[in-house]
């Protein structure tokens, strides 16, 4: 929660008078309305202003369906893109569960003086200030008025709700209402250099609060910077999701401590080849990633980590340009998806994908698992994962391949994991008490000859 602001939106913490971070806002919102990602576009915020950006935008993409709809209630006609976003991002920051604490008043002022001071929105500042004043008025009423529209209700486009109601009728409310929380920050502790007790009391000298999860994983009990944490820029420590560290024990497990060859065919930015590489330190790994920027950032993680592997830019669904023709003993392939398992840590995601995309999605899964099968040598086994919630992206993919491919076994895994509130079905299947993301997980093995 932000501290109170004064009038021109300055605070004893943050330099940035408030105007000047909701101009930064908008134009991240901006953004994101034309379909670019808001990791990518807060990687081009000046580092001093990045933590308070990152904040206020997530908090707005989380509110985007109410704030959208209160526009479309105080506006005849949608302003401009940029106008568009300015205003809805400051009627967010009116809105009662804004987790920014703001005076209404300042936020309201503060908002016409960003239209002001903004050259291609002044003419837009008495148009943004009649709006925040007129919700001002009747911020009740006006929201009343929205209980029968879905996605202002519940912040998500009207497909995806359609899609979670028809995959899971039980738990699809509960799935869109724990999107709207902060997602815990959980590490991976380097098992080769220390192990998770003796990392926790590194953690609590520098006072830190850390729980222990299971294996290697800790949850921190409040988000801190990376460079606070020790030991971080030596290795001794990665930032990953509990629910994400479990694929590479569940690939690994009963294969024994013999050299093996893996791949790791959709890799970036390479977390899991590295937890791989920690945990089976004599195998030879494969990592494969087709954007040749993102492959960079396998290689940087690996040499924090002090742990190598092949990195290789290449499209895992196209064998005949990178295979050697020597089989893998272990596979994974965490498979391109819609993302919508880890809306928490991204909540444009929600707000990006369109309907068409599982479809095609689910197309470009089939394709790795049928072009990846033949590559596993006789005994080995490939996991298939994908952070999703939708089944279309999890156990009808791994239906649809089982029916194609009678040698494929399945063996235990999680399936799907979703990330329920507290109380509303936590238990569920194979979810554990701190399964956060919504993943998939499928083990298939290939018998030996």
């Amino acid at each position: 929660m932000s501290p109170p602001a004064a009038r021109d939106g300055t605070t004893a913490r943050e330099a940035p008078p408030l105007w000047r971070q909701l101009q930064l806002l908008a134009r991240l919102i901006e953004g994101v309305g034309a379909g670019q990602s808001l990791t990518r576009l807060l990687d081009d915020v000046p580092p001093g202003l990045r933590a308070g950006a990152q904040a206020l935008s997530f908090e707005v993409l989380r509110h985007w369906g109410t704030a959208q709809a209160l526009r479309g209630r105080l506006a005849p006609r949608r302003p401009a893109p940029l106008a568009d976003a300015l205003l809805c991002s400051a009627l967010v920051l009116l809105l009662p569960d804004c987790a920014q604490a703001y005076p209404a008043f300042t936020v309201v002022d503060q908002a016409v003086e960003a239209a002001k001071r903004e050259p291609t929105l002044r003419r837009q500042a008495a148009f943004i200030n009649a709006c925040l004043r007129q919700y001002r008025r009747d911020p009740d009423g006006l929201l009343a008025a929205l209980a029968d529209d879905p996605v202002a209700r519940w912040n998500h486009p009207a497909w995806w709700i359609e899609r979670l109601q028809a995959d899971d009728p039980e738990h699809w409310a509960a799935l869109l209402a724990v999107n709207q929380l902060p997602a815990s920050m959980d590490l991976r502790v380097n098992v080769r250099r220390s192990d998770v007790t003796a990392y926790g009391e590194q953690l609590a000298q520098r006072g830190i609060a850390g729980m222990p999860l299971g294996g290697a994983a800790l949850r921190l009990r409040s988000p801190h910077p990376v460079h606070e944490l020790p030991g971080f820029a030596e290795g001794l420590v990665s930032v990953q999701s509990a629910t994400a560290q479990r694929a590479a024990p569940l690939l690994l497990d009963g294969l024994g401590a013999q050299p093996l060859r893996v791949l790791d065919a959709c890799a970036a930015p390479g977390g899991k080849t590295a937890h791989l590489l920690e945990l089976a330190p004599h195998a030879q790994v494969t990592a494969l990633e087709l954007n040749a920027e993102r492959s960079q950032r396998i290689d940087q993680n690996l040499q924090r980590l002090g742990l190598q592997a092949q990195v290789r830019v290449a499209d895992a669904g196209d064998p005949g340009a990178w295979w050697d023709g020597v089989p893998f003993d272990a596979i994974l392939l965490d498979a391109p998806c819609s993302a919508s398992g880890i809306v928490r840590r991204h909540p444009d995601v929600r707000w990006l994908r369109r309907a068409s995309d599982i479809a095609q999605l689910a197309a470009a899964q089939d394709r790795l698992l049928q072009a990846l099968w033949p590559l596993l040598a006789p005994g080995g086994r490939l996991l298939y994962c994908t952070c999703s919630v939708f089944r279309a992206e999890g156990a009808e993919r791994i239906a649809a391949f089982a029916a194609r491919n009678t040698d494929a076994r399945q063996r235990p895994a999680p399936g799907h994991l979703l990330p329920l509130l507290p109380g509303t079905g936590a238990e569920l299947g194979d979810n554990g008490r701190h399964d956060e993301d919504g993943f998939f997980y499928a083990l298939l093995h290939k018998p030996a000859a």
